[in-house]
């Protein structure tokens, strides 16, 4: 779905990935679990473009939720796959710690596991080849994106911003739908490997010029990012 012009997400508030669009290609940020595939191309066709426009996919962690099709194009279709160096093993299936799971509700935890199901989140394809990237590199790709370093929910965890759809898009740095209550609203993400270090890193987002705040789970948020970090610790 078109969120903004040249902004587009696929996906839906228990997962989701974005999709940005210039005139020289497309920069996709995440990508969701695998069968997500299917929803990329079909968003690519009502957006008039197709797979040879994809120009790369930025990671905003390497936890599996967010793999989803990266490696198909990577090894299909030469898209590079840019991920921060801190979470380049994890991205490649390298272990990852065991966080406690937290609060739970077992409608919505149900239907988080339900939907990964369905959309084959049991079927993960670590990355064989990553393009490593670090706090403060601006991406050489459609939109510009510029990596900002949010260490906490994983070792290598980035914020993307892309003023040129005035967005940043914070992966796992926090959520607007938990996905094990279901609650809904800005709030830490769960499996988080230090969740004290997540809040932390929200503090980066406060000096940010954007309108759009686009988490990997929950919908779109629309305000200003120097009340994200205030709305998070409120909601701990």
């Amino acid at each position: 779905m078109q969120l903004a012009p040249h902004l587009h997400r696929i996906g839906n508030d228990i997962v989701a990935a974005y999709l940005i669009e210039a005139p020289e290609g497309i920069t996709v940020i995440d990508a969701g679990l695998p069968g997500h595939y299917r929803d990329l191309l079909a968003e690519l066709a009502a957006m008039h473009r197709s797979l040879e426009d994809i120009r790369g996919i930025v990671l905003t962690h390497g936890d599996s939720d967010h793999l989803g099709f990266a490696e198909r194009l990577r090894a299909e279709r030469g898209v590079p796959v840019y991920v921060h160096a801190a979470d380049a093993d994890r991205a490649k299936g390298g272990d990852k710690p065991k966080v406690a799971m937290g609060p739970m509700r077992l409608g919505p935890t149900a239907g988080f596991f339900a939907y990964a199901l369905r959309k084959g989140g049991m079927r993960t394809r670590y990355l064989t080849e990553v393009v490593t990237v670090h706090d403060g590199d601006v991406l050489p790709l459609p939109g510009a994106p510029v990596v900002i370093g949010m260490p906490g929910h994983s070792p290598g965890s980035i914020a993307v911003l892309v003023p040129a759809v005035h967005a940043v898009f914070v992966g796992d740095g926090l959520t607007t739908r938990h996905v094990l209550t279901g609650r809904v609203g800005m709030q830490p993400a769960p499996f988080t490997d230090e969740p004290a270090l997540a809040l932390e890193s929200l503090d980066r987002l406060s000096s940010l010029d954007a309108t759009w705040v686009l988490p990997g789970h929950g919908a779109p948020w629309r305000g200003r990012p120097a009340d994200v970090a205030a709305a998070v610790r409120a909601a701990r």
